[in-house]
């Protein structure tokens, strides 16, 4: 098994000379650290950074955000998905602005009972901001850890959470465990990476299992892979007099609270897009003449348990058509919204983002 103290003594030397340089690095404002730290929950760093920056520009402190409309904050998330971390921030803020008089909670108990909040992103507050000790278990420190030590016990099993969250605490130094976490994680993140691992150029390579044993691709080990359910939307994109429909979605599916364009969920698509014309004027298209009907390509997005694909239909309508027809299905609980609205004030799932973004380029009509 490896060396304890090599891997402890090394590993410090090279976070001195090679650690990234990010803002929240060496702050001391918990509600920084929080912030940065949901943030960067299943979000890699350079996409993490422009919204941290946004995010401490709009709400420097946690009673401001707190203050912010749940709109405005999913507004500011657009594009950084699992909005349910935005809605939780949200709340969290709340409490502690209300509940705390604004006064981040310093111990790790009290952190871990926050909303949105797990072991990890615990242990992180809690190293960071208030030097306590412990130690953090994500990816990048498993991926260290198992190549290092030569741990073959599958990743996302509870018996390795246990074996790696003790062997992570054992090496943490107690009286710099901040500097600890993060020299291990950025380490993962920038060194001992998934593939193309700088294993010519590594301080650890003499007494790391997997270098000598040549399983650092086999390594960490995973005992299953998730499959993900396939999902198919068409959205309906009615244009009329400069605007367009949209609702918010409810209940506890994915993108709770998000707005959307009216939609129809399909088994599967249809072989082709004639096939999909007669089903679309089977149940979204009035019977009054449209002007111009378009379909778009296929767009996808991928989240934890489900892969979308997403058509949209868009439909412009001449501008004497009756107000009446939006006043029944498929615009029924639909609110009118000029483009300028969409992209300013409503936040939208990323998959809706990229089509709107696509087609600014050319739409004039909204």
């Amino acid at each position: 098994m490896g060396n304890k103290q090599f891997f402890q003594e090394h590993l410090f030397s090279w976070f001195a000379r090679h650690q990234r340089p990010l803002p929240w690095k060496g702050e001391d404002d918990p509600y920084k650290i929080w912030l940065s730290e949901i943030i960067l929950q299943q979000t890699r760093v350079e996409q993490g950074l422009p919204y941290y920056q946004k995010f401490v520009a709009k709400y420097p402190d946690i009673k401001a955000l707190a203050a912010a409309p749940e709109d405005e904050v999913l507004k500011l998330w657009e594009g950084l998905g699992y909005y349910s971390r935005a809605r939780n921030l949200r709340a969290t803020a709340k409490f502690i602005a209300g509940e705390r008089n604004g006064k981040f909670p310093d111990t790790y108990e009290t952190i871990r009972a926050l909303k949105g909040v797990g072991d990890y992103t615990a242990a992180a507050i809690a190293s960071f901001a208030f030097n306590l000790p412990h130690a953090v278990l994500d990816g990048n420190v498993f991926r260290v850890l198992a190549r290092y030590f030569g741990i073959e016990t599958p990743t996302d099993t509870p018996a390795a959470k246990k074996e790696f969250a003790s062997l992570a605490q054992e090496l943490l130094d107690p009286a710099r465990p901040g500097e600890f976490n993060q020299a291990l994680m950025d380490f993962g993140a920038t060194h001992c990476t998934p593939s193309q691992p700088k294993c010519p150029a590594c301080p650890m390579q003499p007494h790391c299992v997997a270098f000598r044993q040549k399983k650092v691709a086999l390594l960490p080990v995973k005992s299953k892979t998730l499959k993900k359910k396939d999902r198919y939307f068409v959205y309906l994109v009615a244009y009329f007099q400069g605007s367009t429909f949209v609702r918010k979605r409810t209940g506890k599916d994915i993108w709770q609270n998000l707005w959307e364009f009216p939609l129809l969920e399909l088994p599967e698509f249809p072989a082709d897009n004639r096939d999909l014309e007669l089903l679309m004027r089977k149940e979204f298209h009035p019977s009054q003449a449209v002007s111009e009907i378009r379909y778009s390509k296929p767009y996808r997005q991928t989240l934890t348990h489900r892969l979308v694909t997403a058509v949209f239909c868009e439909i412009f309508f001449p501008d004497d058509t009756p107000a009446e027809v939006f006043e029944r299905q498929p615009f029924a609980g639909c609110q009118r919204v000029t483009r300028a609205e969409l992209k300013k004030n409503i936040a939208v799932p990323r998959i809706i983002d990229r089509f709107l973004q696509e087609r600014a380029l050319t739409l004039t009509l909204i």
